[in-house]
């Protein structure tokens, strides 16, 4: 299948940002990368703003759609699904090619409170506690809002700190914080 040249932009703009930043990359290694020409770059973005703009965007839906997916790969049941949230958190930590939070790097970057790119990180990470939210209430959940409010602070701080610290440990701590919130509002689960 013919990738095109907007799209060869995109996901070669997402490659360096995650591994260089996104003030640190130029147009220039983007065009490289992605193999075109400037006049292609702003044929499609006006701006190498709007260009991290669409690749925020587009690595938020496959972040999402591969997150939705480990989750239901891990557990079938409600209660199950809310602990596989952050087992995937330690697993993505423990990668070697874990780099961090691209949407957390973005908003560190892009300070400007009115900046398209910071409101799609906040987009992002609301879309995360709806997430979280269905999976409480599916867990039957006293309070399905609060439960996926501190869920999310626990699974971005947890995120945040590896990325920071650039260790795995964190992924345990909060493994074991959310079991202790997760059982607070569910109920602690028989197990054999």
């Amino acid at each position: 299948m013919m990738v095109s040249k907007r799209e060869q932009l995109i996901e070669a703009a997402m490659a360096l940002f995650q591994e260089r930043g996104f003030r640190a990359t130029g147009i220039d290694a983007i065009l490289s990368r992605a193999g075109v020409a400037k006049m292609t770059l702003y044929k499609h973005f006006g701006s190498k703003d709007d260009l991290v703009f669409a690749a925020i965007r587009r690595a938020d839906e496959q972040w999402r759609h591969w997150f939705t997916q480990e989750i239901e790969r891990r557990a079938s049941d409600p209660r199950g699904r809310l602990i596989a949230v952050f087992e995937i958190a330690g697993d993505w930590i423990r990668r070697p090619d874990f780099q961090g939070c691209m949407f957390a790097r973005a908003a560190g970057e892009f300070t400007d409170q009115d900046a398209p790119v910071r409101s799609a990180c906040a987009e992002h990470n609301k879309l995360l506690t709806r997430l979280l939210r269905g999976l409480a209430q599916d867990a039957g959940a006293a309070d399905p809002d609060a439960l996926a409010g501190q869920l999310a602070i626990l699974f971005l701080g947890t995120i945040t700190s590896a990325q920071a610290n650039g260790a795995s440990d964190p992924a345990c701590i909060a493994c074991d914080a959310a079991r202790t919130l997760i059982d607070s509002q569910i109920g602690a689960k028989n197990t054999v």
